[in-house]
């Protein structure tokens, strides 16, 4: 421990209640906590964290961009001040469960408690242990390499490239299971990271890890996890209708050997390392009799000379539009925007908020495709929020919950539609409505798709926490999920010597995955509200709200809020509505699932248990 953290640590147990920190009756002749009390104690810890997260972020960003054993050793360290400070400060803060507070106060110290994804454990040496397994879990999936036999050697983003652009079965189960090796050194340390961040969760007073994240949406565990379910509900019909469709192209394409009518989709052949989205194969499935999208956008940029940072300057020049401001002069002066050639990096896009002040960044190892222009407006839909929330108290300073942040950028994002294009002028001319399936099923190539597997992956892992799946299990439960959810299989047998996990980043670098799923539902009630608000009347598909000042106010008084009030006032002074709601993405894709019905007729919806039986 350092001697900060022994400092800080001493400061904390002074200030405890006599019996320590699950006290929950002050001593003979003590005077009981007091909301004067809570007042003060929120304001030294908020003070305190914001000092020691600055200095996390500045590691964290320098061992993401120079992955080196002494910038991981630096990481680590400050993660460890850091983690050690908050599972201390939300511990002591258990003094306060029975005072009667002020609202904004209850909610803070409940924030509080859920400021971490792992919580560290009471125990120092055990704290030092988790933050080494998380911070080298993220190098080791930084460096991953999959070396050929000819000694070439590929990256993630080398390999991604392959399973977007080849029509060789061949070659892309290659790039695939090359990648998925990467995951295997990692079960080790994982099942431990379990042990421990499951020990941290329950010196919180949380039964596991997985209900600790399930308590930060402002209802109980178990009614989240019923809320998922419900809003999976309302989607799946649609994600069946494509998964159909898509199967039957794939199986023209492919045979039936590889493809079976009525079965699973083979997980390489879908465009996309993790089989999450779609759209790299929309030439293999693209409609046929009706007119083409009309346009690409990858081609677009290319054809217009249009390099990795003036595609951050369309993003920018998106959100000025509508009346916020531009990004901060140290944005461009820090940001990594192109990846270096001359070390490793974690190439992994990510959106950076320094200091919570003024001091945002992206990192990203942009390439000029359609793909990235797209997460470049993601990205920066999070430095926005956080420019936006700034002058909130640090504990909140974040989104109304995890899935208000990930959709703002994914919102924006929706309104990169033909008519946009053309008025910056990278379309000369918009589509006529008679390509707009072919439009719809690129979009939902992407959006829809990856719905199964946004839902998937903390099903997984929320039963690892609460010990449902044993380590034994985990690649079997794995892809039990994968094939249950998405009706995609691994297209080659696995065994527990794989760790088929922890070839996705979010799962080493323990990041909750299910704000991505509520992402792609609130984006889409987050545009219509946008769109009406700019006065839209058309086709919900077809609206851009580019250069509206009235949607701009409309969101910028939604980012102001951060996570200040409750998600359902905050969402319902952006679209009226107090409940999340898969309708407008139904809405949105209404012409698309007509055409799908058309398509599907006579085909089978849904899948049966069909897995390769033999390594290709």
């Amino acid at each position: 421990m350092s001697r900060l953290t022994l400092c800080l640590a001493l400061a904390l147990l002074s200030a405890m209640p006599a019996g320590g920190a699950h006290a929950q009756r002050p001593a003979p002749g003590r005077q009981r906590s007091s909301a004067t009390d809570a007042r003060q104690f929120i304001q030294d810890a908020e003070r305190r964290l914001e000092e020691l997260g600055i200095k996390l972020n500045r590691a964290a960003w320098v061992g993401s961009n120079f992955i080196t054993d002494d910038t991981e050793a630096l990481s680590a360290d400050a993660e460890e001040e850091y983690n050690v400070a908050v599972q201390q400060l939300a511990t002591a803060a258990r003094r306060f469960d029975g005072v009667k507070l002020p609202a904004d106060q209850r909610r803070t110290l409940t924030r509080l408690r859920l400021l971490l994804a792992a919580p560290p454990p009471g125990i120092p040496a055990e704290a030092t242990e988790l933050t080494r397994l998380t911070t080298s879990m993220q190098a080791d999936y930084g460096k991953g390499t999959y070396c050929r036999k000819q000694k070439e050697c590929l990256q993630i983003n080398d390999l991604s490239r392959i399973l977007a652009e080849s029509r060789d079965p061949a070659e892309l189960l290659d790039a695939w299971q090359g990648w998925h090796r990467v995951g295997a050194p990692l079960r080790k340390p994982y099942t431990r990271f379990v042990e421990l961040s499951n020990k941290g969760a329950r010196g919180l007073g949380a039964s596991d890890l997985g209900a600790l994240w399930r308590s930060g949406y402002d209802m109980p565990p178990e009614a989240f996890a019923e809320e998922v379910e419900r809003l999976w509900g309302q989607v799946r019909p649609l994600y069946l209708s494509l998964h159909a469709y898509v199967r039957s192209r794939l199986t023209e394409k492919y045979g039936p050997e590889l493809v079976p009518p009525g079965g699973m989709i083979p997980a390489h052949l879908l465009g996309n390392m993790w089989a999450q989205e779609w759209g790299n194969i929309y030439d293999v499935v693209a409609p046929r009799g009706v007119a083409a999208q009309g346009y690409d956008l990858t081609e677009l940029l290319r054809a217009r000379k249009v390099d990795q940072l003036r595609m951050v300057r369309y993003g920018e020049r998106f959100f000025t539009s509508l009346g916020l401001p531009a990004l901060p002069a140290t944005f461009w002066e820090r940001s990594l925007i192109v990846k270096p050639r001359d070390r490793e990096v974690v190439c992994h896009a990510s959106a950076w908020n320094i200091d919570d002040e003024e001091d945002v960044r992206i990192k990203m190892c942009t390439e000029v495709s359609g793909e990235d222009f797209v997460t470049v407006h993601h990205e920066l839909g999070h430095n926005y929020y956080s420019l936006a929330y700034k002058d909130q108290p640090y504990l909140f300073k974040s989104g109304a919950h995890d899935g208000f942040h990930e959709a703002v950028g994914d919102a924006i994002a929706l309104a990169i539609t033909p008519e946009y294009l053309r008025t910056v002028r990278l379309l000369d001319r918009v589509p006529t409505e008679a390509s707009d399936t072919a439009l719809l099923l690129r979009q939902a190539m992407d959006k829809v798709a990856f719905l199964p597997f946004g839902l998937l992956i903390d099903q997984w892992r929320w039963k690892v926490f609460s010990g449902e799946i044993k380590p034994a299990e985990y690649n079997a439960s794995w892809w039990k999920l994968r094939n249950s959810y998405q009706g995609v299989s691994a297209p080659l047998p696995r065994t527990e010597a794989d760790f088929d996990p922890g070839a996705k980043f979010h799962v080493p670098g323990n990041t909750p995955y299910t704000r991505y799923f509520l992402a792609r539902i609130l984006q889409f009630q987050f545009y219509r509200a946008l769109c009406r608000e700019a006065g839209y009347k058309g086709p919900m598909h077809r609206c851009s709200f580019f250069g509206s000042k009235e949607a701009g106010h409309k969101l910028e008084a939604m980012l102001a809020m951060g996570a200040s009030r409750p998600w359902p006032e905050v969402l319902h002074a952006m679209t009226g509505e107090r409940e999340m709601d898969a309708g407008a993405m139904v809405e949105y894709f209404a012409p698309l699932a007509a055409w799908l019905d058309r398509q599907n007729r006579g085909r089978q919806l849904g899948w049966t248990d069909r897995r390769p039986a033999k390594r290709r």
